[in-house]
């Protein structure tokens, strides 16, 4: 038996991602301790897991919802998203470096002392920022990359939180520029910090480390396979979709209904723009279509139509097969998870990744990509009846899917963790 620790990002995604990565080793008989954010206490406890969590700012007076912090910076920045991404550079991906630079330096004991006590085989993480004691242990490593392609860097591919085209290069030198010029101060403390704690020197311009081994969660259907190849540590899921999720059935007021059964949900974060969750709401309540609803923390502020049905937290793996369409701000999880289940994607992209997957599935054909805060009604309704009718698209999606599940990415992660935990090689 091998003991894996695992430090997902406190977002949904990144752990949701480990839990079902975490799960399958857990039924194989090892150890499996999670070093989340403290807001997750209890609950993956009650999963089957260990549980030995960080703060990553002083600890709150109260309780706190799992992922509250990055709840609360959404919802303080929401204005910040109407912006360009260029502009958002300084006033929302800087700001997000910035809390997850103090964040990393604030539980950076903690981390020491957590290894020490759970001392682990391995050590797994899926974030988007380096921490100097998973780093230093002197365990095996393993990077899990699971909230945007574009993080792997290329001459060749646009550049990361632009949502800029593949095939057009007009802008991605002044945007590389911005980039630079906006994060190169916050860079190089950040890096004189991570030497400074034993770590080696980060990647130029880059806040994380490669591993001993790396786990890519893109599919390769979508990804920049020729133009940005995968290095040879690196290892390719395509998805990574888990199994814990609790069972669901279309709810009886949609069942048997006329029109396309569709699943909207903007995530954990982008959900809590009650506004912009209202302002789709309403147009998709003049369709003839059936809508499954995620309606997210402020679920109380959200009024659904007769052709609705939606719930605070729904179990988004078990509802994505029963659907025809997705509509969705484009987080790495919804987009690779739809594309694992053979679907269509509207994409209403906010911030971060969601922006590059918006861009990739509505370039390759495989979605359409709207303008978040300024789209029509006629433009949602026309990209509804588009993919809908589309049946050669929805072939091609329903047989992409099936190689993609084929590939089984949450045990191949398991295996890759598996082998390196054990001292095996990989395949």
């Amino acid at each position: 038996m091998a003991t894996i620790l695992f430090m997902p990002e406190s977002a949904y995604g990144p752990t949701n991602n480990c839990i079902g990565i975490g799960d399958i080793l857990r039924r194989r008989g090892h150890r499996v301790v999670f070093a989340a954010e403290a807001s997750w206490k209890g609950k993956l406890v009650a999963m089957g897991f260990e549980e030995d969590l960080v703060d990553l700012a002083p600890p709150a007076e109260e309780e706190q919802d799992a992922g509250q912090f990055w709840k609360d910076f959404i919802r303080d920045t929401a204005p910040e998203y109407r912006k360009s991404t260029l502009a958002q550079l300084e006033t929302v991906t800087k700001p997000i470096w910035d809390a997850l630079i103090d964040g990393a330096k604030y539980c950076e004991p903690q981390l020491k002392a957590i290894i020490e006590r759970v001392n682990p085989d391995v050590i797994v993480e899926d974030n988007v920022i380096t921490f100097p004691a998973l780093l230093t242990a002197g365990k095996p490593f393993v990077r899990i990359v699971s909230c945007n392609p574009l993080e792997m860097k290329g001459e060749d591919v646009a550049p990361a939180f632009s949502g800029l085209p593949a095939d057009d290069r007009g802008e991605w030198d002044a945007f590389r520029a911005e980039y630079d010029r906006t994060h190169r101060e916050i860079w190089t403390a950040f890096n004189e910090w991570v030497v400074e704690q034993g770590a080696p020197p980060l990647p130029e311009l880059e806040f994380i480390h490669e591993g001993d081994r790396n786990l890519y969660v893109f599919p390769e259907i979508a990804d920049y396979t020729d133009a940005r190849p995968l290095g040879p540590t690196w290892f390719r899921l395509d998805s990574s979709v888990r199994e814990t999720d609790q069972s669901f059935e279309v709810p009886e007021s949609l069942a048997g209904g006329d029109g396309a059964l569709i699943y909207f949900s903007l995530g954990s974060l982008g959900s809590a723009d009650v506004e912009l969750m209202q302002r789709v709401i309403d147009v998709l309540a003049t369709t003839p279509h059936r809508y499954i609803v995620s309606k997210g923390t402020l679920h109380e502020e959200i009024k659904l139509a007769d052709n609705m049905w939606g719930a605070e937290v729904l179990p988004q793996t078990k509802v994505l097969p029963l659907v025809d369409l997705v509509i969705t701000h484009g987080g790495n999880n919804t987009t690779t998870e739809a594309l694992h289940f053979g679907k269509p994607m509207i994409l209403l992209p906010l911030f971060w990744d969601q922006y590059d997957n918006a861009q990739r599935i509505d370039e390759l054909g495989l979605g359409v990509r709207l303008s978040t805060y300024t789209f029509t009604d006629d433009e949602l309704r026309s990209a509804l009846d588009r993919l809908l009718g589309d049946t050669a698209l929805r072939a091609r999606l329903a047989e992409a899917g099936e190689e993609i599940r084929r590939r089984d990415g949450v045990r191949r992660a398991a295996d890759l963790i598996e082998e390196i935990a054990t001292g095996g090689t990989a395949v």
